[in-house]
């Protein structure tokens, strides 16, 4: 799939006012700082779509993106950001759980990892409850260019046995490198064959 429009249609803390109509939404999810803005401007191939780091707060929203006007990207509020404070962390976790359990046009959730960390509890007890909640997700390890090959591969192999120690079945994993631009068409196509398949 080729992405020809990516737009900025509307932010929001309320999943009531997310956008109408029943085209599938695609979102975006990770902890702060795992480079969820710099994945969502490298597949769309635009620059400054989604905010970077250097401007944090602008991801404490869901953000929609109509994409070729067929489908929607949505970026979430990034979890677990520890400067946040007890009641800053509790407004986010809602705003995120309000439009995974209730937003209909949630097609599939792409939860980022880097791909450099052992896994975090934080990201295992996230999984955990998607799964719970039947929420269809997808894996996508970030910042693969920062590890060579080997190490690469022994940590998603580490990642993947601490997986199925809860997970008979693994969900579908990707490996992107927003800088460089590795794993763009592979996540394009299974975001095309969901859509294909709807």
């Amino acid at each position: 799939m080729e992405i020809k429009s990516a737009e900025f249609v509307v932010s929001n803390t309320d999943v009531k006012k997310c956008p109408e109509g029943n085209k599938p939404e695609y979102a975006f999810i990770g902890r702060s700082n795992v480079g969820k803005s710099s994945l969502i401007n490298m597949i769309t191939g635009k620059k400054g779509l989604a905010m970077t780091s250097s401007k944090p707060g602008k991801t404490q929203l869901i953000n929609h993106f109509i994409i070729n006007d067929s489908w929607y990207l949505v970026d979430l509020p990034g979890y677990g950001y520890a400067q946040r404070g007890k009641e800053g962390r509790e407004n986010i976790r809602r705003i995120i759980e309000d439009y995974i359990l209730e937003r209909e046009q949630l097609t599939n959730l792409f939860v980022l990892l880097d791909c450099r960390l052992e896994a975090q509890k934080i990201d295992l007890e996230f999984m955990e409850w998607l799964g719970e909640n039947g929420i269809p997700f997808s894996i996508v390890f970030t910042k693969i260019d920062k590890l060579g090959g080997g190490k690469l591969r022994e940590n998603l192999n580490a990642y993947t046995k601490k997986l199925l120690e809860s997970w008979e079945e693994l969900p579908p994993i990707l490996l992107t490198s927003s800088e460089k631009k590795e794993g763009k068409e592979e996540l394009l196509n299974y975001i095309d064959e969901i859509t294909k398949s709807l």
